[in-house]
């Protein structure tokens, strides 16, 4: 099914947004939101996509309900990436357009969500700890995964995806002020407690119509911070006031020596 309504969930890695995807899905009439342009090439794979115009296709029909309402979600990591093998396919290539006049035209009647965390610390610990674990998310029922080695707190690192995290935001505000638009925009800590009522302000929204009765499909997510995060949280909030204090100056972190995948980025 073509779609007749879109919208694209913008954010940053650990933002709240595979929650925000789980309640849009859970109404059952705004799409079935999932991150597929972080590792194109392995969803490609498992669709048996031919092409990337396929694999695009796929997407769509993926991530699309009923009602033609169709959702998506993109990391200003990933942004240029996306953009940029989106115009190397026939319909795009050989064209000059702006990544905004590229999204409009790939995704119809397109709309903008931007999710964000507050406590960019908590955001941040969150980031650290899945890289070394490459646990994103937990869903009732799953096996337990088992750790190699158990992940390792380290100031830098830490502080180094704070500033990351920033910038990325900054970089998605340019992007909503230089083409004039006004997302509707999901904080994190705000939304934790008004699950479905956030859900439902987005529907109304969009403009899609939803019954009075609507019963929420069921909750799976489970919360990913734990007694660790917890206490790298205010280890790194006491090292940094330390540091501070002192005006030390350390310096900057290198995931070269760290083994795993950064492609987050």
């Amino acid at each position: 099914m073509k779609p007749s309504v879109s919208y694209l969930i913008c954010a940053t890695p650990r933002c709240g947004g595979y929650l925000l995807f789980e309640a849009l899905e859970n109404t059952g009439l705004a799409g079935i939101p999932g991150e597929y342009f972080w590792d194109d090439k392995e969803w490609s794979k498992k669709w048996g996509a031919t092409d990337y115009t396929d694999f695009l296709n796929k997407v769509k029909e993926k991530s699309t309900t009923s009602n033609g309402v169709f959702g998506t979600k993109l990391m200003w990591g990933y942004f240029d990436r996306f953009i940029s093998q989106v115009l190397q396919t026939p319909q795009f290539k050989d064209r000059s357009l702006s990544p905004y006049a590229v999204l409009t035209e790939l995704f119809p009647n397109l709309n903008y969500i931007w999710i964000m965390r507050r406590d960019k610390v908590r955001q941040a610990v969150s980031l650290w700890k899945g890289l070394q674990t490459c646990i994103w998310w937990q869903r009732i029922g799953d096996p337990i995964p088992e750790l190699d080695k158990e992940p390792e707190y380290n100031f830098k690192a830490i502080d180094y995806l704070i500033q990351e995290i920033i910038f990325h935001e900054a970089a998605w505000q340019k992007y909503f002020t230089r083409y004039n638009i006004i997302p509707f925009t999901v904080i994190y800590e705000d939304f934790v407690p008004y699950y479905e009522e956030t859900a439902l302000r987005i529907l109304e929204w969009l403009k899609i119509s939803y019954p009075e009765d609507l019963v929420f499909g069921e909750r799976r997510l489970l919360k990913q911070a734990d007694s660790v995060s917890e206490e790298w949280v205010q280890r790194y909030r006491d090292d940094k006031k330390e540091k501070e204090s002192g005006l030390e100056t350390y310096s900057p972190f290198s995931f070269s020596t760290w083994n795993f995948n950064t492609s987050v980025y």
